[in-house]
């Protein structure tokens, strides 16, 4: 007997919903959807790889559960987050006639739930969309939280909207599909909560995080339980942004995003980045948070390495300091024309930090960004 899946609630008001986590959850899609859902007819959208194995799954499902199905394959990769796929989706909606009982469903990884969740907050100003996200990283951070949009040749992220899912899909079981650098992408997320929020999970990672990587049935339900944990606890504390307190989830994307944005989106992976981001921003914390010493940053690197990811940046990017500081100064958290980093003031706390360029560039540098 299959075991019950782990549930989680993010906590939104009236808006709340819940993340399922476990094995086996594509072949109960349908009436999951349904039980959430007035009306019975849907656009599933995922991209060519992921279609055939899983997006099948979920039209076959919601075609038993009664509805009336349509689908929509966009390319893979990060420039599919664009103003021409978007209007793609419009077109489709529209012509399905999608009213607003209708619903959305987005399959695979964070660039079609990004995209597919901003299409649904923008058709008829809101319809109901779900997230079965197959991917590690978007299980673990894409999918929850209600963040959508699209990129911008300024910056990552740059047009979208909040718009909450109704349920997100977490079938463990998809994680064995992807290829080993998808999977190592996505430990650099799953690692970010331990700094920010829980330090007895990143030391829990320490003994376990091969065991994360190579999919242990067992260790990747956890980390990805402990990951969403803390994720729902933030989006629930602060939805929009509007405390600062879910800034602390950008730990490392500062860097991050500027380096994907400079290398040109699909150069580098996001979890490769994002890890030598994290690894950027934890160095500026010395000499400025006492609670940072080098031994926690010794910890962070070494995880960060047996994970598989990066700690520098390819020289064949060709990175330059310009390029990359260039592309900082368009990040969502900046005020009054300040580049804000989030530097960790001790293992499971970070804080939103205001630097120069100046301040930063030694760092880039050694991260192997040349001047």
């Amino acid at each position: 007997m299959a075991q019950a899946p782990l549930t989680l609630t993010v906590p939104v008001g009236d808006r709340s919903y819940e993340i399922l986590i476990g094995a086996g959850l594509l072949s109960r899609a349908g009436e999951r959807i349904a039980a959430c859902t007035r009306g019975r007819k849907a656009l599933v959208v995922a991209d060519a790889n992921v279609m055939e194995p899983h997006g099948r799954v979920v039209l076959s499902q919601l075609r038993a559960a009664g509805y009336a199905v349509e689908e929509l394959v966009v390319d893979a990769g990060e420039e599919t987050k664009s103003v021409g796929w978007l209007a793609r989706i419009w077109d489709r909606l529209g012509s399905m006639k999608l009213g607003r009982d209708g619903v959305v469903v987005a399959v695979g990884g964070g660039v079609v739930g990004d995209l597919v969740g901003f299409a649904a907050a923008s058709w008829l100003r809101g319809v109901d969309f779900f997230q079965v996200p197959t991917t590690l990283l978007s299980m673990v951070d894409s999918s929850v939280g209600g963040k959508t949009g699209i990129n911008h040749s300024t910056g990552k992220n740059l047009i979208g909207a909040f718009w909450q899912p109704r349920l997100v899909l977490a079938d463990v079981d998809t994680l064995a599909t992807l290829p080993r650098g998808e999977r190592v992408s996505g430990m650099a997320e799953v690692i970010k909560y331990g700094v920010i929020r829980d330090a007895a999970f990143f030391a829990w990672l320490e003994s376990h995080v091969e065991a994360v990587r190579d999919l242990d049935p067992v260790a990747v339900t956890r980390a990805i339980h402990e990951s969403c944990r803390v994720k729902a606890e933030v989006v629930g504390a602060d939805e929009r942004e509007t405390t600062g307190l879910r800034e602390i989830l950008n730990f490392g994307h500062t860097v991050g995003h500027a380096i994907e944005n400079s290398a040109g989106y699909g150069a580098i992976r996001h979890g490769e980045a994002i890890s030598i981001g994290m690894v950027v921003e934890g160095r500026l914390a010395f000499g400025r948070q006492p609670g940072w010493t080098p031994a926690e940053q010794g910890r962070l690197e070494a995880l960060l390495q047996r994970a598989g990811l990066p700690l520098r940046v390819p020289a064949s990017l060709g990175l330059t300091l310009a390029q990359v500081q260039d592309a900082a100064r368009s990040d969502k958290k900046n005020r009054a024309g300040t580049v804000r980093y989030m530097v960790p003031t001790r293992l499971g706390e970070v804080v939103n930090t205001a630097l120069t360029d100046h301040e930063v560039a030694p760092f880039l540098s050694e991260a192997g960004i040349d001047a």
